[in-house]
């Protein structure tokens, strides 16, 4: 059988079970794809011989009737995770070199269901951009392009590489981070799936941190039932996260009904951005249609906080970036600057730094400084974290009033060209997460679902946004738009 990387981790969990293929079969043709796609420059940690045991050791599972959804699947791993005796540098300089001696909790909980890594994803610099264009690596390309111009496309960013990588078929799905948009963004610029649970479902231990109160990690995945399937295998209660959830996973798939009839859905007002291209527009009321035509109640809402959600969003990150970034100072692991003759340890602080990180990284850590320093801090962060008390308590409102899902667009355009915002305000960049950010402000779960394509054939995204906890149900409703949409498009192989 050819093209087995083109599976979805439905069909393939179901030809592994049914013994139609091997877990070895599902690697070979992966790492194969893997190899003629350097173009896309979306692995950037290949690891074959780790991929290849680990099949191995899955086709041993399923001949004694391991029926573990996720065992013998073929996964790409973002570069935020941490994995033993494997490069794990957030494609940052400064970690260059390191290899931790411990498993992130999210990719050990996918190896012990029988998850294949075949290696590290390309990513911006700590989880910091919305193009996958501060990497150290280089950037990650769209496997998309316009028609028939040849202009390399951003996969979206942070988890680029990822989105990458699935939207190609070079893995059969992959992790992805998301601290204010950084899987559903990249989602929707290349035409799958990507779910951000609600903050505390996946154990953040072992990923690197950029701003820890908004990090979540979640799958990248084909479809929405791969979603489903691969959650399900990603979350759990971990006593190593003080912020994880000690509640029991539900059975994600199972839920997957696609019976939203007496749903309500929300549309809200503030969403409606001036000056947003007319596609998203359509693009948003063709979805409400299909909500309401699989037989959902469709009601207009108010979010009115929402237009502060950006600006206490790159507040608040920069802040606790610039805490948790302050461990990287040569001392430890990682990079460290070549000293003159009488320089101390500021000095070797001081120079790491600067060599280690990138540009945008250094102004976010330099910003998150400024709003942390004495005289700043109330005007700034603490103003920004009663703004974020605002957002959530809107969002606790509509639901009080019975609406079981919102539904946004997912971002305020479809993919741009590498380069294109080389000259633009960085804050023109942030705007990319318009959407998405009150959903980390907020701790809610996210899904991005591709819902169709613009004029120039590029995929565009719808969001749903669920209660907190409810995973499930939000699946469910992602599912039937889904279902609605019938989008089946793929990009056409260029690399």
């Amino acid at each position: 059988m050819t093209d087995l990387n083109t599976l979805t981790i439905a069909e393939a969990r179901d030809k592994l079970r049914a013994g139609e293929v091997t877990s070895s079969e599902l690697t070979e043709a992966c790492l194969k794809a893997i190899e003629s796609a350097g173009a896309l420059n979306a692995f950037v940690h290949n690891t074959p011989e780790i991929a290849r045991e680990q099949a191995k050791f899955a086709d041993a599972r399923l001949q004694k009737g391991d029926d573990a959804p996720m065992c013998g699947i073929p996964l790409g791993i973002k570069d935020l995770f941490c994995t033993k005796g494997v490069p794990s540098q957030a494609a940052s300089g400064i970690l260059k070199g390191f290899k931790p001696e411990y498993e992130s909790t999210v990719t050990q909980n996918l190896f012990d269901a029988g998850a294949v890594m075949l290696g590290k994803l390309n990513m911006d610099e700590f989880a910091m951009g919305s193009s996958n264009e501060t990497s150290v690596y280089g950037n990650a390309v769209n496997p998309w392009r316009r028609g028939n111009d040849e202009t390399a496309l951003t996969p979206g960013g942070s988890s680029g590489g990822s989105a990458s990588a699935v939207s190609a078929d070079l893995c059969l799905a992959a992790t992805g981070t998301d601290t204010g948009g950084s899987i559903r963004q990249p989602a929707a610029f290349t035409g799958i799936t990507g779910i951000k649970p609600t903050y505390g479902r996946c154990s953040r231990w072992g990923i690197v941190a950029f701003a820890s109160s908004l990090d979540q990690a979640g799958p990248m995945t084909k479809s929405v039932r791969d979603a489903a399937i691969m959650l399900g295998a990603m979350c759990g209660h971990d006593p190593k996260d003080s912020t994880s959830a000690d509640l029991a996973v539900p059975d994600f798939e199972a839920m997957l009904t696609g019976d939203i009839k007496g749903k309500v859905i929300g549309i809200p007002k503030e969403y409606r951005m001036d000056g947003m291209p007319e596609e998203i527009e359509t693009l948003w009321a063709d979805g409400t249609a299909m909500l309401k035509d699989a037989g959902a109640e469709i009601r207009d809402i108010s979010l009115p906080h929402t237009k502060y959600a950006l600006p206490a969003c790159y507040v608040i990150a920069p802040a606790e970036a610039s805490s948790n970034l302050a461990r990287y100072d040569g001392v430890r692991y990682g990079h460290r600057a070549k000293l003159e003759q009488g320089d101390g340890i500021t000095e070797m602080y001081e120079k790491t730094r600067a060599e280690g990180f990138g540009h945008e990284v250094q102004r976010r850590v330099m910003v998150g400084t400024y709003v942390l320093s004495a005289g700043f801090y109330d005007a700034y962060y603490n103003k920004a974290r009663k703004v974020r008390t605002l957002i959530k308590k809107d969002f606790e409102d509509v639901f009080a009033e019975g609406i079981d899902a919102i539904l946004t667009p997912a971002t305020p355009s479809a993919a741009f060209g590498l380069g294109e915002m080389a000259e633009a305000d960085p804050v023109q960049m942030y705007l990319n997460d318009v959407f998405t950010v009150t959903v980390n402000l907020a701790g809610l779960p996210g899904i991005a679902v591709p819902a169709g394509l613009d004029r120039q054939g590029l995929p565009l995204g719808l969001q749903l946004i669920g209660r907190p906890w409810e995973e499930g149900d939000l699946l469910n409703t992602a599912y039937a738009l889904e279902q609605a949409a019938g989008y089946v498009a793929k990009p056409a192989k260029w690399w």
